[in-house]
């Protein structure tokens, strides 16, 4: 059995590090991820966990384990922005206000699915004009969900989360270590028993 990321996120293979878990490989999937018009945040975030780990090639006995996250304002989803306009758009509708971040996580074993889904509230800091332009020079937006990172520089944006801390920045990693028990993945050394 291997256990395979499909994810190319440096944070999410950082996060399994943390509970003893080396992917055995790495296939980060190539898919759609357009939200379906009137998709809602928390539904488009679990689909497109399901389809990542549905779109990495691996044998019945190998784990594939795909994560979400999406930024979500009310039913708007925010996605990663596509250029640096986008991102400032991002940035200056989160100012100054609350929203969730969703991190759903996906693991496929053959034709059996285990899925879970991670809401936490996060709220940014009123940002000027000058602070948005610093952080965007950064280049820290970049591939980032809502335009931002809780663990970069737009740390010192965010006073406030309720929720997971490791679901924000990727990967909820104690229903991560559930998940992967459930699949029949040993852990070590860290895991949740």
């Amino acid at each position: 059995m291997a256990l395979i990321l499909g994810s190319g996120s440096p944070r999410r293979k950082d996060l399994l590090a943390q509970i003893g878990v080396v992917a055995d490989d790495i296939r980060p999937p190539d898919i759609d991820e357009t939200p379906h018009t009137g998709e809602r945040p928390a539904p488009y975030c679990a689909r497109m966990a399901r389809e990542k780990a549905m779109a990495v090639p691996a044998s019945a006995e190998d784990i594939v384990l795909s994560a979400d996250t999406t930024v979500a304002v009310g039913r708007r989803i925010l996605g990663k922005p596509a250029d640096a306009d986008q991102a400032r758009a991002f940035l200056e509708l989160l100012s100054g206000r609350r929203h969730r971040v969703i991190t759903a996580v996906a693991l496929r074993r053959g034709e059996k699915m285990w899925e879970r889904a991670v809401s936490s509230a996060v709220r940014m800091k009123r940002l000027d004009r000058l602070e948005i332009d610093d952080y965007l020079h950064t280049g820290d937006w970049d591939g980032k969900a809502g335009g931002y990172s809780i663990q970069g520089p737009a740390g010192a944006f965010i006073p406030w989360i309720e929720g997971s801390y490791s679901a924000i920045v990727g990967l909820p990693v104690a229903e991560t270590a559930a998940l992967l028990q459930a699949a029949g993945y040993p852990l070590r050394g860290g895991g949740v028993s």
